[in-house]
């Protein structure tokens, strides 16, 4: 069984003088779903003095991309609360006042455009411009730390959901991002991860005996986290991810799909590109809110048969590229803003990059796809290799 660092820090608590602040969400508990809050408080007790909290805010309550979330005060923990998915996504000196050293604890799910690691980079920066140390409590990486897939980010698409310079699957624990970004993105702060023990990188979250709760109010489960690497991007278009349904971002569909007519088309391309550990299933679904909402949508459902063997970033872009031609004129990009970019495509930010976007629209083969991967990829591996805990 993998022992996080919650655990440790209960078990073994940890020398440090001043005051505590306490990054974490509704994911951040331990074994027996005890929240951090409570381990942090019994630990450090009346020096636990601020809470911050990531995007979809400290409950994992709030909707996806530009739904804020506000600061407030916690009354069972008569503690400060600030939002960092707000009107600043970076802490401010006043935030980080009174503080000698912040705990970060985000259950990350391995994926470029999921923000927890940018709240990380952020909080990073502004602790080494205010003289705070920062800790990285780390937690496994839900689709392991072997594999890596998807194209590197293009800085001129730069975003909230693409700062650094990363494929899309990105192979890594939070603490080992934390160390990236310290080695080679330049953010000097003083910092300190905790590593997990008994956490190694063939482990996906099922194989840590973990308990799981969600991170964010469209991951309910560990398996979404793997789909959610080709699924995500179709929030650049008018395709439904799922939301407003119970199996957000393992659905995807369009009132115009003809499924059941698609379907043999796409299981030979797919057997033709070698993708393969997952069926698509046929399903028609109602949203409840967000695209379609009140609409019959028509598409599919990824069920993942070989987490090993899945490759879900490009058999997203191979659905991408077969609903983009399939439905024509029915099938749209979403038009700015997201994620406050109010000029540049939604689809080239989750992708960061426009050449995929080209890939799509000009019917592009698998070997190109390929290319478009690899693109950095051994200079990205390179850097990777260097700052590995486990």
């Amino acid at each position: 069984m993998v022992i996080t660092e919650l655990e440790t820090l209960k078990k073994n608590g940890l020398d440090l003088k001043g005051n505590i602040g306490y990054l974490c969400h509704a994911a951040s508990v331990d074994t027996n779903y005890v929240h951090g809050i409570d381990v942090v408080k019994s630990v450090f007790g009346s020096r636990l003095k601020k809470l911050f909290s990531p995007q979809h805010g400290l409950f994992a309550d709030v909707q996806d991309n530009m739904v804020e979330s506000g600061h407030f005060h916690h009354e069972h923990y008569d503690l400060p609360v600030y939002s960092l998915y707000s009107e600043t996504r970076k802490p401010t000196a006043e935030m980080l006042q009174g503080l000698d050293h912040v705990l970060i604890d985000l259950q990350d799910v391995g994926t470029r455009v999921y923000t927890y690691i940018y709240t990380v980079t952020y909080m990073m920066e502004a602790c080494a411009e205010n003289g705070v140390e920062v800790i990285i409590l780390d937690r496994p990486n839900p689709i392991g730390g072997i594999k890596v897939e998807g194209n590197m980010l293009d800085l001129s698409y730069q975003s909230f959901v693409g700062r650094h310079e990363l494929p899309m699957r990105h192979g890594m624990t939070i603490g080992e991002v934390a160390l990236m970004a310290k080695k080679h993105w330049g953010i000097d702060c003083e910092l300190t991860v905790i590593e997990m023990q008994g956490w190694n990188r063939e482990m996906f979250f099922g194989d840590t005996q973990l308990p799981w709760v969600l991170p964010s109010p469209n991951l309910p489960n560990p398996e979404t986290a793997f789909s959610f690497v080709g699924t995500v991007l179709f929030e650049g278009t008018n395709i439904s991810e799922g939301r407003g349904t119970t199996k957000s971002l393992e659905t995807v569909g369009h009132p115009a799909m003809a499924n059941y007519k698609l379907l043999e088309h796409l299981n030979n391309i797919f057997a033709a590109s070698d993708l393969k550990g997952f069926v698509l299933r046929p399903v028609s679904y109602i949203p409840t809110f967000q695209k379609h909402a009140g609409k019959v949508c028509h598409g599919y459902q990824v069920h993942v048969t070989d987490f090993e063997a899945f490759t879900p970033w490009a058999v997203g872009q191979v659905l991408c590229r077969e609903f983009y031609h399939h439905l024509d004129h029915d099938f749209q990009w979403k038009q700015p803003p997201y994620e406050y970019e109010e000029k540049l495509l939604p689809i080239d930010i989750l992708n960061g990059t426009d050449q995929v976007r080209k890939w799509v629209e000009r019917n592009g083969s698998i070997e190109e796809l390929k290319k478009l991967e690899n693109l950095g990829m051994s200079d990205y591996l390179h850097w990777r290799d260097e700052i590995l805990l486990y």
